[in-house]
């Protein structure tokens, strides 16, 4: 097996090897199955943005060239570039070639402004920056330039155009500290051989702690995320018939794969990516587009619920609407949420570091309105453990460990935390109060109020 980027946590090989003889690692490579989803549904509607729309023939093969066109423009295998869009299409398929080049994307909200993203250009040695030249009056081009002028590893930036806007840095141009930059819509090239990868490399980064100024790297490989989102596409039971409205940030592990985008296009389905958050304006969308899945936070579903009653909102295509993320839901807000429509409601916990629990299509009414479901994986491991690191007993709370197939073992280059962060044998410390039922669901009732000791 090829080793981890340097600066990442490999798993133990007896856990490799358990993991790939159990079938959760398959060997296949994110950018790779993207390649052959588009062979099984060509013609069909892969995303959708206003009036655009994007066939899966049409994804891959602007995944190609754009690959291409990063090479020709210098990026190679391994180097990292930070990716800072909203929800567009040109964040999946910019998210695509990066992989198919071989470079690996650091997924940034684009909310972050210069502390946070200096940070990962310096952590990772980003050498590009994928952003918008300008988004709601914020110049992210201007950041990037001011961090490119600080420091050696930032000397490609791809400014994104929205449609109708024109970029006051105008074509290709190469500034002072000698970065270049170049409108994204303008990498294209000829497509080339596809590149010898392994699927045990890191696809891409996720933040955790995203409130953070210096957020934590969470690396993702190629199988350990296909593992999260095939299992995770199997429990809210996508087919290609579905119709996802990410109306989550894009980056987001809930949003990308919870099954969200990426399982959305493994199934052959559509995803309806959602650049206003406005209640109203997804209300719509759902209605518009006849959307079948959506995933919200506890906050949005509230909001939403709010607005309902003011708006003509068609919720009748709706079959299944997740409810959680890394904030649990609470009782009331569930119970609203299914009282809203003729759909089912799916509660779901999750963090960037890899563990994500959903309740089951066949679990009572009871258990979907009072836990966050089970673990994805038969392999994943959790523990409920007190302040000094022992099992409590079952059905008692304490704080929530995991760890599997889905579970990276550290953060990027971040030994000190890893060390508070990850028991001596793997488990990642969530930092979440939880319980488990006598069926095995788990009940997260919030953060935990002690020091869980290390060691």
């Amino acid at each position: 097996m090829t080793s981890m980027l340097d600066g990442c946590t490999p798993w133990p090989q007896e856990f490799v090897d358990r993991y790939w003889a159990a079938g959760h690692w398959r060997g296949n490579t994110l950018d790779n199955l993207l390649h052959g989803w588009a062979l099984q549904h060509g013609p069909r509607t892969a995303l959708v943005h206003g009036d655009t729309r994007v066939t899966y023939a049409a994804l891959n093969r602007r995944a190609d060239r754009m690959a291409a066109g990063f090479r020709l423009r210098g990026l190679r295998s391994g180097q990292r570039v930070v990716v800072q869009l909203p929800n567009v299409p040109e964040f999946v398929t910019t998210v695509f070639a990066l992989m198919r080049a071989g470079a690996v994307p650091v997924l940034c909200p684009v909310s972050c402004r210069a502390p946070e993203v200096s940070h990962l250009v310096r952590l990772t040695q980003a050498v590009g920056y994928v952003g918008p030249s300008v988004h709601e009056g914020f110049d992210h081009t201007a950041m990037a330039a001011d961090i490119a002028a600080q420091g050696p590893f930032l000397r490609r930036v791809f400014t994104f155009e929205a449609p109708g806007t024109s970029s006051p840095y105008g074509g290709l141009t190469t500034d002072p500290a000698g970065c270049q930059y170049s409108p994204l819509g303008s990498i294209d090239a000829a497509p080339e051989p596809p590149l010898a990868q392994s699927a045990g490399q890191v696809a891409f980064f996720l933040l955790s702690d995203v409130t953070s100024a210096a957020p934590r790297l969470v690396p993702r490989t190629h199988d350990d995320y296909a593992h999260q989102v095939r299992s995770a596409s199997e429990r809210a039971s996508l087919t290609e018939e579905d119709v996802y409205l990410a109306a989550l940030p894009v980056e987001s592990d809930f949003a990308l794969g919870g099954p969200g985008i990426i399982g959305t296009l493994s199934a052959g389905g559509a995803v309806v990516l959602a650049e206003d958050p406005d209640p109203a304006a997804c209300l719509a969308a759902i209605g518009r587009e006849r959307v079948t899945v959506t995933a919200v936070a506890p906050a949005t579903a509230r909001l939403w619920l709010d607005v309902l009653p003011t708006v003509q909102a068609d919720l009748s295509s709706l079959r299944l609407v997740q409810i959680g993320g890394d904030v649990p839901a609470d009782r009331p807000t569930v119970e609203r949420v299914g009282r809203a429509g003729g759909f089912r409601v799916q509660q779901a916990f999750g963090t960037a570091e890899g563990l994500l629990t959903l309740t089951r299509r066949a679990d009572p009414d009871e258990t979907v309105l009072t836990t966050q479901g089970r673990p994805l994986s038969p392999d994943d491991e959790i523990r409920i453990v007190d302040a000094d690191g022992k099992d409590v007993p079952e059905g008692e709370p304490g704080e929530l460990l995991a760890r599997g197939p889905h579970t990276p073992r550290g953060y990027y280059r971040a030994p000190d935390h890893d060390v508070r962060t990850f028991t001596p044998d793997g488990y990642f410390r969530t930092g979440a109060a939880a319980r488990r039922t006598p069926d095995g669901s788990l009940v997260v009732t919030g953060r935990i109020g002690f020091q869980v000791a290390s060691g």
